[in-house]
C-alpha cells in the first residue's frame, strides 16, 4: 500500500526534481515520484530553488496542459520563495492544472486540498503589500538624505513582484516604476518578462 496521498485526477502525472548542489543526489525524490506513478519527470541538479527560472521548471511549464497534476516530493523542491510559490500555484489553478506535494500531504485533487491555493494567494498578497511599501518607503527616505541610489546588480524576485505591483496599482509607467528601485528601465522589463509578466499587459505600459 502506497505511503503517498492519492491523486484523484484523470490527466497526466508530471514530476519534478530538484537538489541545489552537485554533490546531492535526485534518487530519494525519483523512487517517491515513480511510486505514484509520474509519466515524466524534470529535473533541476545543482540549481537553487530560490530561483524563479530554471531549466527544469521551465521545460516543464512548457509541458503541461490543463488536466495534469504537478508532483514534488516535497514544496521546497518547487521553490523556496512564498511569493513565487503563490505564483506558480496560481497559474496551475487558473491553467486547471492540479498540484501535488507527496511530503507535506497537499494534494489539490481534493476537495480539501483546493484551499492550499486560497491560503498560499492570501499570504503571498499580504507579503506583497508589506514589500511593496517597505520598498518604496525606504527608496523614499533615502532620497530625502540625498542618497544617490545607483542599479543594483540584480533584481530579486520580491523586488520586482513590489515593481509589478506599484504599476498595476498605482498607475505608473515602468520607467517610473524602475527608477523608484534604482534600476534602469530595459533590466526592469527584461526581469517582469523572466517571471511571465508580458508589459503590453500591464495596466499603463510607457
Amino acid at each position: 500500500m502506497s505511503i503517498w496521498p492519492i491523486i484523484d485526477a484523470p490527466g497526466r502525472r508530471i514530476g519534478y526534481a530538484r537538489v541545489s548542489t552537485k554533490d546531492q543526489k535526485l534518487r530519494m525524490q525519483r523512487d517517491a515520484l515513480s511510486d505514484v506513478a509520474c509519466e515524466k519527470v524534470f529535473e533541476d541538479h545543482g540549481v537553487s530553488g530560490s530561483k524563479a527560472s530554471r531549466q527544469g521548471l521551465d521545460a516543464m511549464l512548457k509541458e503541461l496542459r490543463e488536466g495534469d497534476t504537478v508532483v514534488v516530493f516535497k514544496l521546497d523542491r518547487l521553490g523556496r520563495s512564498v511569493l513565487h510559490l503563490s505564483d506558480l500555484l496560481v497559474r496551475f489553478r487558473n491553467e486547471g492544472i492540479h498540484f501535488c506535494s507527496l511530503s507535506e500531504g497537499i494534494n489539490t485533487t481534493t476537495p480539501g486540498g483546493k484551499l492550499v491555493y486560497h491560503l498560499f494567494n492570501a499570504f503571498a498578497e499580504f507579503q506583497r503589500d508589506i514589500i511593496a511599501e517597505n520598498t518604496i518607503a525606504g527608496l523614499e527616505a533615502a532620497r530625502k538624505r540625498g542618497t544617490r541610489l545607483g542599479r543594483p546588480p540584480v533584481l530579486d524576485i520580491e523586488t520586482v513582484l513590489a515593481a509589478q505591483r506599484h504599476i498595476n496599482q498605482n498607475g505608473v509607467s515602468i520607467s517610473a516604476a524602475a527608477r523608484r528601485i534604482g534600476a534602469s528601465r530595459a533590466t526592469l522589463g527584461r526581469r517582469l518578462e523572466t517571471l511571465n509578466v508580458r508589459q503590453d499587459e500591464l495596466t499603463h505600459p510607457m
